[in-house]
C-alpha cells in the first residue's frame, strides 16, 4: 500500500510538469496532503522519526488550505526533487527482517 501511494504521488506530481488545469493543482494539493499526512501516520507506526518528519512536513507543504507561492519554477523544483525521491525510496525499500 506504501509503495502504491508513493507511485500515484510520484506520477502525479511529474504530471505538473505539463500544462493542466488549475483544477488539476488543486487535486493534486488535496491528495499529496492526505498521501503524505498517510504516510507520515505509518512511518509513526514503524517508529522511524525521520521519515515521519519528512511526511509530515511534505504534508504542510502541499496543504491546501493556506496555499505556499513559490511560484511555477520553483513549485517544478519542487515537484522534481520529490517525485525522484518517492521513486528513490521505492525501488530501495528493504522488507523488515522477521525475528
Amino acid at each position: 500500500m506504501e509503495r502504491v501511494i508513493k507511485l500515484v504521488l510520484a506520477i502525479m506530481l511529474l504530471f505538473c510538469l505539463l500544462q493542466m488545469p488549475y483544477g488539476y493543482y488543486s487535486l493534486l494539493r488535496f491528495a499529496c496532503f492526505a498521501g503524505f499526512g498517510f504516510l507520515a501516520y505509518l512511518a509513526k507506526k514503524k517508529e522511524n522519526d525521520t521519515e515521519m518528519f519528512i511526511f509530515g512536513a511534505l504534508a504542510l507543504l502541499f496543504q491546501p488550505f493556506f496555499k505556499i507561492a513559490l511560484g511555477r519554477a520553483l513549485w517544478n523544483i519542487v515537484d522534481i526533487i520529490v517525485s525522484i525521491s518517492l521513486i528513490y525510496s521505492i525501488l530501495n525499500h528493504k522488507e523488515p527482517k522477521e525475528k
